[in-house]
């Protein structure tokens, strides 16, 4: 889905900039990240869930700085490689989306290395987001 469709159908709504909810949402994205970096490894289900939640929360924070208000992952798809140019960084957003909606919705086990992978990727895209844009 590109961001036109996202916007057709109404899942992307423009919205009045409230800094209070960016600010909000910021600061527990960054307890959720460092709550996922002192669980035990053994948690590797939870800290996908918390990292992931982060990631998402992070680009919602983003959208609404600039006017936006997505309502489904999908369209943070479209926000990344479209009104944020970062293809890259889209893809592996949805392929991250992709493993944790697996796990949460289909019950999806996944091993710890695989899991080791899907954290890094988590932590990585991330850390390219809080670079960008000064987070």
């Amino acid at each position: 889905m590109d961001w036109r469709e996202c916007i057709r159908q109404r899942i992307v709504k423009s919205v009045r900039k409230d800094q209070n909810l960016i600010t909000s949402t910021r600061e527990i994205v960054e307890i959720k990240i460092e709550s996922a970096g002192i669980l035990p490894d053994i948690y590797y289900i939870a800290k996908i869930s918390l990292l992931y939640d982060a990631l998402r929360e992070y680009l919602e924070s983003i959208s609404l700085e600039k006017g936006y208000k997505v309502y489904n992952h999908e369209c943070y798809k479209a926000f990344l490689k479209e009104i944020l140019n970062m293809p890259n960084g889209a893809d592996m957003f949805d392929k991250l989306r992709r493993a944790r909606n697996s796990i949460n919705y289909y019950g999806r086990k996944v091993s710890e290395e695989e899991a080791e992978q899907v954290i890094s990727d988590l932590n990585s895209l991330l850390k390219r987001i809080k670079e960008i844009f000064d987070l």
